[in-house]
């Protein structure tokens, strides 16, 4: 049964979807699972990049340090994505750090187990330079985001963003269960509580957006988005 459960978190991240019975085996042989507290660190920068992971379940934030030493979140990993993706590309050290900001359960692979897993599933080659490619791209903008926007349109960035990724759209509006507490939108948005609660509160009287803890509904993507011009 634990076999079986191991294989069912496996075949759930999209990476890996298509691959035959034996080859899911193979990669649950190689895979090391772990349970992790919140707040636990799962790696740091400067250390060297020796595996890829994968989140079964939880959520875990990827951290830089800017220059004036404030932590800027680059991204939040959801249940069924991949980080740590820059070592199949990166012999030298890791440019972030990963922390669990929930209870955690998470799959680790060696580089070179996960390269030698490749190069017998050939199909994963592409998958993986298009997923390095978005990721790339993603942290990219995410860090020009945190320096170039005022607080209120990087929490309204935000909450777009995160309903075009993980939100369920209806008609004309988004739906995204669950929703993340102001603390967590704070802290992934560099601004203060307060800031978040101001932003969505006035959304909300405007009837652009409604949120409570368990759900964000988006009733007006366009008038969200001429926050951001």
């Amino acid at each position: 049964m634990a076999d079986k459960t191991k294989l069912w978190y496996l075949e759930n991240f999209n990476l890996f979807k298509g691959l035959k019975m034996d080859s899911m085996k193979t990669l649950d042989k190689i895979a090391v699972h772990k349970e992790l507290p919140k707040n636990q660190p799962i790696y740091f920068a400067n250390e060297p990049s020796n595996s890829i992971f994968f989140l079964k379940k939880g959520r875990v934030k990827l951290t830089r340090m800017s220059p004036d030493g404030k932590e800027l979140i680059i991204a939040l990993v959801n249940p069924g994505e991949v980080f740590g993706e820059m070592v199949m590309v990166d012999e030298g050290e890791r440019s972030d750090f990963a922390t669990a900001i929930e209870p955690a359960k998470i799959c680790a692979i060696t580089k070179d187990d996960f390269k030698k897993f490749v190069e017998s599933n050939p199909v994963l080659n592409l998958r993986i330079t298009k997923l390095i490619g978005f990721k790339l791209k993603k942290y990219s903008e995410r860090i020009e985001e945190l320096v170039f926007r005022d607080a209120e349109q990087r929490v309204v960035s935000f909450i777009l963003n995160m309903a075009k990724e993980y939100g369920k759209k209806v008609g004309d509006e988004y739906f995204v269960k669950p929703f993340l507490t102001h603390q967590n939108i704070a802290e992934l948005t560099a601004c203060s509580r307060q800031t978040v609660n101001s932003v969505l509160t006035d959304l909300r009287e405007k009837k652009i957006i409604n949120f409570d803890r368990k759900k964000l509904i988006i009733h007006d993507e366009k008038k969200l988005a001429g926050y951001l011009d």
